[in-house]
């Protein structure tokens, strides 16, 4: 099974006017064009994945396995993109990305 990164842009995530951060998405889509990222990591820039009650939320679809980040500021940003250009080294996420997982509620 691909790894897989879903970014949410929707209705919460990156609306500066609500008073979220910025999802960095021209940042995203660039380094995975240069970097040729997508031979080991699918980037999907999405629109609400719910769950609404976190923002700047990803989901990470790894060996097999869910990952819920949320709250994600420009650094971890920057630390998926540096995770997914060492994926194929480690998949392990990085601490900085650690810290942000969270369990949806049902």
């Amino acid at each position: 099974m691909p790894t897989k990164i879903a970014v949410c842009n929707g209705c919460c995530c990156g609306r500066i006017e609500k008073g979220n951060k910025e999802v960095p998405v021209d940042k995203l889509k660039q380094a995975w064009k240069e970097n040729d990222l997508d031979q080991n990591v699918k980037l999907n820039i999405s629109t609400c994945l719910g769950p609404c009650s976190q923002n700047n939320v990803s989901l990470i679809t790894v060996d097999g396995q869910r990952i819920w980040l949320g709250s994600l500021e420009g650094e971890h940003y920057d630390s998926i993109i540096e995770w997914a250009q060492n994926i194929g080294e480690n998949s392990e996420l990085p601490e900085s990305l650690k810290s942000q997982r969270f369990i949806p509620l049902s």
